[in-house]
């Protein structure tokens, strides 16, 4: 459901909306795509503040577990490949 809303801009930046929506979108249409991806790229930016977080917090366990794994790797013969 999209609900009636007002806003006040500069001249210059409804300008640059205006340039930017083209003739294909509305003012509204374009906002509202642009305050979208804003929402999404926060979200994302969350979602990857928390893993670094997570790695961080987990590190020393993260970098045993690769170490013990890079154990079991089998050599590989690159002698013959040209």
């Amino acid at each position: 459901m999209k609900e009636k809303t007002s806003i006040t801009l500069s001249s210059d930046l409804l300008a640059q909306v205006d340039k930017k929506a083209g003739s294909t979108r509305s003012r509204s249409a374009f906002i509202e795509e642009i305050l979208r991806e804003y929402f999404r790229e926060k979200h994302r930016q969350a979602i990857h503040q928390r893993d670094v977080e997570l790695i961080n917090a987990n590190g020393d366990y993260l970098n045993r577990e690769a170490m013990d794994v890079l154990r079991y790797q089998a050599p590989i013969d690159y002698s013959g490949t040209e």
